[in-house]
């Protein structure tokens, strides 16, 4: 669960500050190995940057490598605060007194962000080539012409509805949980639930007696639902309504 939580909680920032990584990328490959005042400057700084960009290759470039860059982000803190919280759940971090040990913390902390970033690395290459290429008046370093996903294709659609179910499981899973247990109690004879009184009873409840982690049982399956559901229902709904129309004519 540590995993899986670290994982999605990152890829939610993601979604939020992508945009910057695709500024901090370009700006960083501007000039490279040139002397300064020896080359075009397309990006005086950040605020202008974020300017040219959405001006120049449109509002969408802000949010390019996000794919790649929420897997990465999903693998990389996966597995360095999952890590970590192993080790700190194993009792690995204290003394035999039971003390917080830092020099323990410090090791553990640098052996999980250590793994991250190993396994993160390719991923996070893919991410720079993406968020590089730009339209070619503003373009900077070297241009890889990678395209993950052919336009009109299904897999883009099942793309954005994945990304776009970090949010929504985030949101629904804690009433999600909730009405699988409402549904579930057992009742008396007249049908009255022995458990909750209501919603917001078993909201309460559950947070009371099982913390947060408790409100997000079954996050994993949720969101893995989430994706293939969605575009399933709306590739069927598409095909259903075009068998109609060609039939009722």
């Amino acid at each position: 669960m540590d995993f899986l939580m670290s994982g999605l909680a990152a890829c939610g920032a993601c979604l939020f500050t992508n945009p910057l990584e695709v500024v901090k990328t370009r700006m960083q490959l501007q000039g490279e190995l040139q002397a300064p005042g020896t080359y075009q400057r397309h990006y005086r700084n950040v605020f202008h940057a974020f300017i040219t960009i959405g001006r120049v290759d449109g509002l969408a470039a802000l949010q390019k490598g996000l794919a790649p860059a929420l897997l990465y982000q999903f693998l990389m803190n996966g597995i360095r605060l999952g890590t970590y919280g192993l080790a700190e759940a194993g009792g690995y971090l204290h003394t035999a007194e039971g003390t917080l040990s830092p020099p323990r913390s410090a090791a553990a902390g640098a052996l999980a962000g250590v793994m991250g970033a190993y396994l993160g690395s390719p991923i996070y290459m893919v991410k720079t080539h993406l968020q590089a290429q730009a339209a070619s008046e503003i373009a900077v370093g070297h241009q890889y012409k990678h395209q993950i996903l052919p336009p009109q294709s299904w897999k883009v659609a099942l793309a954005a509805a994945m990304v776009s179910g970090i949010a929504v499981v985030l949101a629904m899973t804690p009433f999600d949980v909730v009405s699988t247990r409402l549904y579930n109690q057992p009742t008396d004879s007249q049908g009255k639930g022995l458990m909750y009184r209501g919603m917001l009873d078993a909201l309460r409840q559950t947070a009371r007696t099982e913390g947060i982690f408790g409100m997000y049982k079954g996050i994993g399956a949720s969101y893995f639902r989430l994706g293939p559901h969605t575009i399933l229902s709306l590739f069927f709904w598409d095909q259903l309504r075009t068998l109609y129309h060609t039939y009722t004519k």
